[in-house]
């Protein structure tokens, strides 16, 4: 049987869950919340490294911040994004205003910024809010 990987959306553990299961709405094994919740994860120092790290799927970071006009045209996309890809992908936003630690280290200059990390590496970026055409495109010209 194949397990795939995934951190609870809401509490952050690691779950394995058998891969033919993944459409029947799995619940974490500690908090018993739905482990996907159709929307994306808000990334902090405090859970990254659990998000970008612990699951077997692609996840795909939002880096935005409140003031940005475009950040925010777009956050309905990445929403119906997560919607509609989970769970073959994970969704996950970084608030760069609060984060500022995370944005300099992973080297954000501009606003949004999509970073896609496979296995805990970044694998593309792309900067620039899109429609949700555009943004299935590019996930697909990235193997997702």
């Amino acid at each position: 049987m194949t397990t795939t990987t995934l951190t609870c959306a809401s509490c952050h553990t690691t779950n394995r869950i058998p891969t033919d299961r993944l459409g029947d709405k799995p619940k974490c094994g500690k908090c018993k919340n739905p482990i996907l919740q159709g929307h994306p994860i808000d990334l902090s120092s405090a859970n990254v490294s659990a998000v970008i790290n612990n699951n077997s799927v692609p996840v795909l970071v939002d880096c935005w911040a409140p003031w940005c006009g475009p950040c925010k045209s777009f956050a309905p996309v990445f929403e119906a994004a997560a919607e509609q890809l989970e769970p073959r992908l994970r969704f996950a936003k970084l608030n760069t205003e609060v984060e500022q630690e995370l944005g300099s280290l992973w080297g954000i200059q501009s606003i949004p910024t999509l970073i896609l990390f496979r296995d805990g590496r970044e694998a593309a970026r792309k900067s620039g809010a899109l429609p949700l055409s555009q943004l299935k495109q590019w996930l697909l010209q990235q193997g997702v």
